[in-house]
């Protein structure tokens, strides 16, 4: 998918985090000091998996391993197609809505979270519910009911049709208005102008959701703002660490699914910030060579539901085309983790205990 300074960073060997196969691979590239000339590559960190990605994945597989297959989930679990073709062959079945599930099955519920009217609808069938919604869009549904008690008008800002922004709106239907961007926000009409709040979809644009909440505060200078961001930290992060190689690169490459949120984001983000090319890829069989044409400084990224393994074949495919040095720019580190779903803890200790 096509959408469209100089960083001096310290080269290190990059090791690949666990992919959802749970292969473990190294990448041996790093490099201190890189001629201004010689072809290399910016890597971005952090990239990849999220806290909120690997609690779902996690979720899957000990579910399988638990109870074994088949275990449903409802939608793609994360916006991965090697993640959710991985989970497919382990004996995961995905589907559309609850409806399709046969009764008394075991279904886990997406990270991007769900209405209320599934949870509903799951109990009728009698399905034996594995929550693995993110537990930062989570807190946006508490939000959003909070408002919703309070009688205020919520001005969602987010994509229509996402799957996050289905859950968040359903959980007070009646009182969400969707504000997709700066230009809705100036036409966007409210009952009471006095009684309104915003709440945002966790994997936008920073900048521009700072820019559409600023042209919304315009209109409503009452506006109540959520009690802290509802920008995740790891849309953020990696946002950032963007920002840092763009300026550099000649070409940013952004490893991750058009339906990921956060990854087409990335590819934005990059272009704003400087980078002459930016292009979205599943893995490095999407790589045109055509786009290497006069580049010697490629920026490589990955959404927050991406296995690292796929960069590593990204890196490798580049060493193939003569971009053998790699050096690793540190943004922030992550150490954020969430503990596994309530219902898989107590499935968890009952087997140990039985």
């Amino acid at each position: 998918m096509s959408v469209g300074g100089a960083w001096e960073g310290g080269g290190t060997a990059v090791s690949a985090r666990t992919g959802p196969a749970g292969a473990r691979g190294t990448y041996d590239g790093g490099m201190t000091h890189t001629p201004a000339l010689a072809k290399r590559v910016l890597l971005a960190q952090p990239r990849g998996y999220c806290a909120g990605v690997e609690r779902a994945i996690d979720s899957v597989e000990k579910a399988l391993a638990i109870h074994g297959a088949p275990v449903y989930v409802r939608k793609q679990i994360v916006h991965n197609k090697h993640v959710v073709a991985d989970l497919e062959a382990k004996g995961a079945i995905f589907v559309e809505e609850t409806a399709e599930v046969p009764e008394g099955s075991i279904v886990v519920l997406s990270a991007h979270g769900v209405a209320p009217t599934v949870y509903a609808e799951a109990t009728q069938r009698n399905l034996r519910t594995i929550d693995a919604t993110c537990p930062l869009v989570t807190k946006v549904h508490h939000e959003a009911r909070r408002f919703s008690e309070q009688g205020l008008e919520i001005l969602l800002i987010g994509h229509a049709g996402h799957e996050e922004v289905v859950g968040t709106a359903g959980q007070a239907p009646e009182q969400v208005m969707l504000v997709d961007g700066p230009l809705e926000a100036a036409r966007v009409e409210v009952r009471d102008p006095s009684r309104v709040a915003w709440l945002s979809q966790t994997t936008l644009s920073v900048d521009e959701t700072l820019e559409t909440v600023h042209a919304l505060r315009e209109r409503f200078p009452n506006l109540m703002d959520p009690p802290s961001d509802d920008i995740c930290y790891a849309t953020q992060n990696r946002q950032a660490a963007v920002k840092q190689i763009a300026p550099a690169s000649d070409l940013v490459i952004v490893v991750g699914s058009r339906n990921s949120s956060n990854s087409v984001r990335l590819v934005e983000v990059a272009l704003e910030s400087g980078a002459k090319a930016s292009y979205l890829v599943d893995d490095a069989g999407e790589i045109d060579e055509a786009w290497l044409d006069s580049v010697t400084t490629i920026g490589l990224t990955s959404g927050a539901s991406v296995p690292d393994s796929l960069v590593l074949g990204v890196l490798d495919w580049l060493r193939g085309h003569g971009f053998d040095n790699v050096e690793e720019i540190d943004a922030v580190r992550e150490t954020l983790t969430f503990a596994l779903p309530p219902e898989l803890r107590r499935d968890i200790k009952e087997r140990a205990n039985g």
